[in-house]
């Protein structure tokens, strides 16, 4: 039996063309490239200036129901179903957010796809790529050391150490380093107060990096960052301290969106990556723009499942960038299905047409969710050598009872060739299903009943809880004038509820909240429910553990 390769070794493996190649095929010209090597290349400003008149193409955005220990497949998916237009002779370009370390080292892994569905260099992209992580963490850190340094010199803006809000960050997974007391020592070195670390991933800075559209754009919101408020209870902005003109300083090269390409040579926009369980989870809003231009059909993800990064991207970045999607596929495997129906990890292989009866709940939530916004659905579903045909022929039906397109993908061991039926069936309702998008509430919705809505609508919880001081903080935040903005719920990726045990489809539950608070500059209000962090940890065995250089080799073994 011949040996199945692991991810790292087909991308080690693969004939990677040089990245003006791949480039001149889709019209982008040689001087539109900032090159980082042969293989890696920004995309720099004149490229945007000449396509802005062109048309658009279609969007497709790609989703799936919550992650399991199982696996689902959703970028895989993205890339596969990519390579497979291209194949069908048709010109799409794939938008994909950028990995971050914490997961890489910890227990996620990367973010580059997998089998014969990835994008190269998967080594570069999985750990520094272009260096934008370690902008934005620059950027952000140094707003954080331009506030303690003001409050050194005499506090002229009157800051109340006690509301300090903005965070220092880390592209890493390091829960030693959530709460702390700085300023230890000598005067000298700044008083002593509390603070906090983020992952880089859930840092205003990069959700900013991601909403803004342009270089002008991306220095208003800068300027809008409250970053504490004062003795009065007044905020205190970025632009108050004069930290914007730096930070943008800091940015200017990783604000241009990157290019890469697939196994099959197609290219791939990577840009920004916030998380969908703490953030809002998809790429920058430039990326995806130019995606759009550069190709007949723009295949993009939203992260985690279609109750956190789809629901975001419809409500917060299709408001924000006045985008719509033209179809979403929905990612499921028929072992993740089982293993929301109660079958124990170990066993998800074996077959079991009853518990998938019960798990397929989840899939049925999150068609419901994707069709509440007006958009077509076609439920992809990757195959596994386990599966069986009585399997695949129940969900296909179940499929056609939900009023949604079902198709089976064998990207991860064919590439784009195992893609096709599912890229011919998502062509298929661009051309012919109806599409009747909608957001799922207005800017006028008070931010509680904003808040309300997504927990019934999307979770199908019974009610909210606001705990502690939360209520208080939405009158400040409305008061304050940001009552029209959309709210971005930091919530497990797990579970529909906000208790990752809860499998399935939850009922008889509520949301409970416990903090909110305004991002001015990204433009959503942050809402914080259960137990989810900010800072995740590593796992008892990190990946990081597997992870390895050759040296005599010079190859990078045990990345995901």
């Amino acid at each position: 039996m011949a040996k199945v390769l692991s991810d790292i070794e087909i991308a080690q493996q693969a004939t990677i063309e040089p990245i003006s190649v791949v480039a001149d095929r889709f019209g982008i010209k040689e001087d539109e490239l900032e090159l980082y090597g042969r293989y890696k290349a920004k995309l720099n400003n004149s490229l945007e200036d000449r396509l802005k008149d062109e048309k658009d193409g279609k969007l497709i955005l790609v989703t799936a129901i919550n992650p399991t220990p199982a696996g689902e497949g959703k970028t895989t998916t993205t890339i596969g179903v990519t390579q497979a237009l291209n194949l069908l002779g048709k010109k799409a370009v794939a938008a994909l957010r950028e990995p971050s370390l914490g997961p890489c080292f910890g227990i996620k892994g990367g973010a580059a796809g997998g089998g014969y569905a990835q994008v190269v260099p998967m080594e570069d992209l999985n750990l520094h790529f272009t260096g934008d992580f370690h902008a934005i963490t620059s950027a952000n850190n140094l707003l954080a050391a331009l506030i303690d340094n003001h409050i050194m010199h005499g506090n002229a803006l009157r800051i109340d150490t006690k509301r300090i809000i903005w965070k220092r960050c880390m592209d890493m997974n390091d829960r030693a380093l959530r709460d702390m007391v700085i300023g230890l020592g000598t005067r000298a070195n700044g008083q002593i107060r509390e603070d906090h670390f983020i992952i880089t991933a859930a840092s205003e800075i990069m959700a900013i990096f991601c909403m803004a559209t342009d270089m002008k754009d991306l220095k208003a919101r800068l300027d809008r960052i409250i970053v504490a408020y004062d003795m009065d209870g007044e905020p205190v902005t970025a632009k108050d301290l004069n930290a914007t003109g730096a930070m943008a300083a800091l940015l200017k090269d990783a604000f241009m969106p990157n290019m890469i390409q697939t196994l099959e040579h197609t290219p791939v926009l990577v840009h920004g990556g916030p998380f969908a369980n703490i953030a809002h989870g998809c790429n920058s809003v430039r990326a995806t723009k130019l995606a759009l231009k550069l190709g007949d059909y723009c295949v993009t993800e939203a992260g985690f499942g279609a109750d956190l990064g789809a629901e975001k991207f419809m409500d917060i970045k299709c408001r924000n960038a006045d985008i719509t999607p033209d179809a979403v596929i929905i990612v499921a495997t028929v072992r993740a299905l089982k293993y929301n129906g109660g079958v124990a990890k170990e066993n998800v292989s074996e077959p079991d047409i009853g518990a998938l009866k019960k798990g397929i709940v989840n899939l049925d939530k999150h068609i419901e969710n994707i069709q509440r916004f007006g958009v077509p659905v076609v439920v992809a579903l990757n195959e596994f050598l386990t599966d069986t045909e009585e399997e695949y022929e129940f969900i296909r039906r179940h499929c056609k009872e939900k009023g949604c397109e079902f198709a089976r993908s064998r990207v991860w061991k064919e590439g784009g060739e195992g893609g096709k039926e599912l890229a011919e069936k998502v062509l298929d309702i661009i051309e012919n299903g109806p599409n009747d998008f909608r957001f799922l509430y207005t800017d006028a919705l008070p931010i509680e009943e904003k808040i309300r809505t997504i927990a019934r609508d999307i979770y199908g919880a019974d009610d909210v809880e606001f705990e502690g001081d939360t209520l208080k903080n939405i009158e400040k935040i409305t008061a304050m004038g940001f009552g029209r903005l959309p709210v971005c719920m930091a919530k497990t990726q797990y579970s529909l509820s906000d208790d990752a045990a809860k499998l399935g489809r939850p009922t008889g539950f509520k949301i409970r909240v416990r903090d909110v608070y305004v991002s001015a500059g990204a433009g959503f209000v942050v809402v914080l429910t259960g137990k989810i962090l900010t800072m995740p940890g590593l796992p008892s065995v990190p990946a990081a553990n597997g992870i390895d250089y050759n040296e005599e080799t010079g190859k990078i073994s045990g990345l995901f």
